[in-house]
């Protein structure tokens, strides 16, 4: 899972990029870039870190240009190290950098082709950089001087033909503009904002998430469609067209439960009312399953967990009680490269306030359960600071299946749910009671929200995955996230 943006404004963009890297940040700690063109000239900076790390004044005095792409990562595919980090760029033909946000299911096979059929050299294991020399090749076919935006979307169109998985991608075209397309499934969202600017016109801003926008005073106009690319000048003309046979929208479910943030709005759907729709699902099915007189305050666990647990406390008319302080400087756990990292951050990121916990049955509230290690960590902190009875519920249902589009899961049989029943996961646990949202209840709180969704991507809770996904890919997987 990383973040992606995209700028093409009538006055230097640095500023813009930075405050919308800063808003994306949550999409990915690993590593921060961005490329910003002036006059035919890339000025690039890249760099493992956050945001605030990776760029200082000296990078806003020299990073100068009208339109650029920045970039925050979160390690899917390939290596940790500098190198990985995003833009990458190719300077044939006319010089092309390009961010991606997702995953390529077929990369192996894309290797060899572009070594043997396209005649490119791969420096690294990144998709990215693949999906990179795919688009560039499909571009330089057509072998034009003067390339029109119809040249760039006949190379999408052919890109999408050669692709499996989720491709969202931003790119310079070096003196030409700003090339954007979305998946042709919508599985990684992606929306389009603008604002008027002192001319009269319009700037735009392409994002992964509409609450990019905010910060820069651009406005959400709407979701970049399945397929769709678009192609906006540096003097700020924007064309768009379909090309993709077969698109279809199929959101992450996952997006809603834990990633975006609840101030997105993703395919017509504000994130926000999602959680309160699967906190208000989730509190009928507690009120089924766990005994009343068990259940003296509710505690949600910050901060993702917030708004669904804020309905679930209502909902059961129970006391509402934000019983764990956050450190705000340990960074989201769940997309920390390392599970030693993650584990250790626990302690280090939650610290719980005991009077909201001693001689009281608390129920806890989570977004979802992955691995499990987490909770397990959690429960024992509320026991130690005085908790009589523990229960835990998840705002999402089961997570058993691996995720292959961007987002890194852990291997299968790391999931605590995969082969466990709900009574092991429970023993595992040391709670008294759990309760997971249905998926039914999961999937409705996203579709309730926007009448012309049909279906959204759920394959980490029912193993079905939309695009061709062989049992040898599935099986490397094992063995490289294991």
């Amino acid at each position: 899972m990383c973040g992606i943006v995209g700028i093409v404004q009538k006055e230097s963009c640095f500023t813009e990029l930075y405050d919308s890297l800063i808003m994306l940040q949550h999409r990915g700690q690993d590593a921060a870039g961005m490329t910003i063109c002036e006059n035919g000239k890339l000025n690039s900076r890249k760099s493992k870190g956050l945001v605030n790390e990776v760029f200082n004044q000296q990078h806003f005095e020299r990073l100068k240009g009208n339109y650029g792409i920045g970039h925050v990562r979160y390690p899917t595919a390939g290596g940790n190290s500098k190198e990985y980090a995003q833009p990458m760029y190719v300077n044939s033909p006319y010089g092309i950098s390009l961010a991606h946000n997702g995953n390529l299911s077929n990369t192996s096979e894309l290797s060899e082709e572009l070594f043997h059929s396209d005649l490119r050299h791969i420096s690294t294991d990144s998709d990215s950089e693949v999906l990179l020399n795919i688009l560039a090749h499909e571009i330089s076919k057509r072998g034009v001087n003067e390339p029109s935006p119809d040249t760039f979307f006949d190379a999408v169109e052919n890109t999408f033909n050669r692709c499996e998985g989720s491709i969202n991608v931003v790119s310079i075209i070096t003196d030409y503009g700003l090339l954007a397309f979305r998946d042709k499934l919508g599985i990684r969202p992606m929306s389009l904002g603008s604002r008027k600017n002192s001319e009269g016109g319009k700037d735009y801003m392409v994002s992964s998430e509409s609450c990019a926008f905010a910060s820069s005073s651009y406005e959400l106009e709407r979701d970049v469609q399945p397929g769709e690319a678009i192609f906006i000048t540096f003097n700020g003309e924007l064309y768009s067209r379909n090309c993709a046979d077969q698109a279809s929208h199929n959101p992450c479910l996952f997006e809603y439960v834990y990633f975006a943030r609840p101030d997105s709005i993703i395919d017509g759907v504000s994130v926000y009312q999602a959680r309160q729709l699967m906190g208000e699902k989730l509190a009928k099915k507690i009120k089924a399953e766990i005994p009343d007189e068990d259940i003296d305050v509710v505690i949600p666990i910050p901060e993702s967990s917030i708004t669904s647990g804020t309905k679930v406390a209502r909902t059961l008319n129970k006391d509402l009680a934000y019983g764990f302080v956050k450190n705000r400087y340990v960074g989201r756990t769940f997309i920390m490269p390392e599970q030693e990292m993650r584990k250790a951050s626990v302690r280090r990121k939650l610290n719980p306030i005991n009077d909201e916990f001693k001689n009281k049955k608390v129920l806890l509230i989570d977004d979802s359960i992955v691995r499990g290690t987490t909770m397990k960590e959690i429960v024992a902190m509320c026991y130690k600071a005085g908790a009589t009875k523990v229960s835990v519920a998840s705002a999402a249902a089961e997570v058993r299946y691996p995720n292959v589009y961007g987002i890194d899961m852990a291997a299968k049989k790391d999931l605590i749910a995969s082969s466990r029943s709900n009574e092991e996961i429970k023993a595992f646990l040391g709670c008294d009671n759990l309760v997971y949202q249905s998926l039914e209840d999961l999937v409705q709180s996203v579709l309730e929200l926007n009448p012309s969704l049909n279906n959204v991507e759920k394959s980490i809770f029912d193993g079905v995955y939309p695009t061709d996904i062989s049992e040898s890919y599935l099986e490397n997987l094992e063995i490289k996230r294991g």
